[in-house]
């Protein structure tokens, strides 16, 4: 997956993810501006224009999860990622902690995750996005690494190359994440 396409996933994310800048590495402001749209949405709605049925409820309300994390809503993605006991889940779970932050909690939650399906992908992503060249990606040392770069400062360097990276795991979870909800693939 080479770039990321909002109107891929539907007019409802396309709409969602207009104009939003990458997140922060912390919680961020709220975007008020999306919290009437998300709070009516379940699941199903969300999918609701997707060519194929839900098959995958637990993914389906991760891809939500993850729209409230997005907008820096952190209690309701938390309500929702912290309920499904899945690799995945916590995955949600443990970037939430991380930009909250919570770095502890987040390696916690990380180290539930293990083996993902998406960590072959986010190496060369991370290396992309001007990450230095690693073997596989290791979510605990990022987490490492954003706390650092966090403390250097917002506006440092290794901030910013960490909010990259952070933008293009978001990415490459939603659209795994997505997919696993319609049946895999």
């Amino acid at each position: 997956m080479n770039s990321f396409d909002p109107a891929a996933y539907g007019p409802l994310v396309a709409a969602l993810l207009r104009d939003v800048p990458p997140a922060p590495l912390n919680k961020g402001v709220p975007r008020a501006e999306a919290k009437t749209a998300l709070a009516q949405l379940t699941p199903s709605q969300l999918f609701a224009l997707a060519s194929q049925p839900v098959r995958d409820e637990k993914m389906a309300g991760l891809c939500l999860a993850a729209l409230w994390l997005r907008h820096n809503y952190f209690d309701e993605s938390h309500a929702l990622s912290q309920e499904i006991e899945t690799p995945t889940g916590s995955f949600w779970h443990a970037i939430l902690h991380r930009r909250e932050p919570d770095y502890g909690n987040a390696r916690y939650w990380f180290r539930r995750v293990g083996a993902h399906p998406i960590l072959p992908d986010l190496a060369p992503a991370a290396v992309a996005a001007g990450w230095p060249q690693v073997a596989r990606w290791d979510n605990v040392v990022f987490v490492d690494r954003v706390e650092q770069a966090v403390r250097t400062g917002m506006d440092s360097k290794a901030a910013i190359l960490a909010r990259a990276v952070q933008q293009r795991e978001w990415e490459i979870l939603f659209d795994y994440s997505w997919r696993q909800a319609l049946g895999g693939g």
